[in-house]
């Protein structure tokens, strides 16, 4: 069975997302928690968090034992990106762009 968890438009880019995903994918989910306990990137809490929630979901929605949970999926897709001006030179504007992310990440029981 699968249980999944989304957290949606988060301030930051999925592509550094991606970095941290690429490291707990596959691995038990206790596991996948300490190793992002630990991660020196802020975005390592960001996914902690939905990892955290999937492992809730399974375990109050359909009676799973988290200790029996691995990490099937994890993936990081591009939500609207904020675009912002910055003043520069000459009366002239540059561009920048706030980028946010979606995090989904699926858990399933070991057999």
């Amino acid at each position: 069975m699968e249980v999944s968890a989304t957290a949606k438009y988060l301030p930051v880019s999925a592509r550094k997302v991606r970095l941290v995903l690429d490291q707990v994918r596959g691995k038990p989910v206790e596991e996948a928690m300490m190793m992002l306990r630990f991660l020196p990137t802020p975005h390592a809490r960001l996914v902690e968090k939905v990892v955290k929630s999937a492992a809730s979901n399974a375990e109050n929605n359909f009676a799973l034992d988290v200790a029996d949970l691995r990490i099937k999926r994890a993936f990081a897709g591009e939500a609207r990106t904020l675009k912002r001006f910055k003043a520069k030179a000459r009366g002239r504007g540059a561009p920048i762009l706030r980028r946010t992310s979606h995090i989904t990440v699926v858990v399933e029981e070991e057999q």
